[in-house]
């Protein structure tokens, strides 16, 4: 099995257990103002886990539920294993499972996977984008009157207020704007051409680590600004590389 293959097989048997027990009442772990931490998040994860390790048993995996496997490994699966857990937890069907391949410090392998509408993005480093097999690319549209924007506002108050202000400004210019809650589905859907930019001034490698490939190879771009006190977090703007998102940065 190449790593595409498994990459997409864990997505899979992961995204069949969320779909499995949407709706029922969750086992919540931890709540913070602005985020909860499910039961199911650690069961997803260690699902993906035994899959991708059970196959290479010499690889590290890094989670938002955890590492595990060689940590001195230069392979490394980097996983989200519900990326929109609020919106799981409320019975909002936007959420998804996000996998990536690390290799030397580049990402070569991604696939996120939508288990309520069934849709699975893959793509290798140098390769077509897919969606459920057929080939994709971002939107052609070039003027932001014409955009459907995507803005995140982050967990902590100066990542809230920066999210909010950019909001308001991209809102007086775009066509329409969303706050969907989920990173990984948001890039997806800009490699798809559904959306045309995303902007969050505070996210984790996880929830972007499989869709800055997926729209990079799908011909747009994804620019990251560390950020400065939370290592493996950045800014991120995303786009299909046509539209002028810095008018609104």
């Amino acid at each position: 099995m190449t790593d595409l293959e498994l990459t997409v097989h864990a997505a899979l048997e992961a995204g069949k257990l969320l779909k499995a027990h949407f709706g029922k009442e969750a086992v919540v772990d931890e709540t913070t103002h602005h985020d909860i931490k499910l039961a199911l998040d650690k069961e997803s994860q260690t699902l993906i886990e035994g899959i991708l390790l059970g196959a290479r048993p010499g690889d590290a995996l890094y989670g938002e539920e955890g590492l595990a496997g060689d940590p001195d490994s230069d392979r490394q699966w980097i996983v989200d294993p519900i990326d929109g857990t609020v919106n799981y937890y409320y019975g909002i069907p936007h959420f998804c499972v996000s996998i990536a391949l690390r290799v030397a410090g580049e990402v070569v392998v991604g696939v996120i996977h939508d288990p309520i509408v069934g849709e699975t993005w893959t793509v290798e480093k140098g390769g077509v984008p897919m969606l459920d097999g057929r080939p994709i690319s971002v939107s052609k549209r070039t003027k932001l009157e014409e955009c459907a924007l995507f803005v995140g506002c982050g967990k902590d108050e100066e990542a809230l207020r920066t999210g909010l202000e950019r909001f308001r400004r991209a809102s007086l210019r775009a066509r329409k704007m969303r706050m969907m809650g989920s990173a990984a589905l948001g890039m997806a859907y800009i490699a798809s051409g559904r959306l045309d930019g995303y902007i969050e001034s505070r996210i984790s490698l996880w929830d972007i680590a499989a869709g800055k490939l997926l729209v990079e190879a799908a011909g747009g771009t994804v620019e990251l600004e560390p950020s400065p006190d939370c290592p493996d977090a950045w800014a991120i703007v995303a786009t299909n590389g046509k539209i002028p998102i810095g008018e609104i940065l």
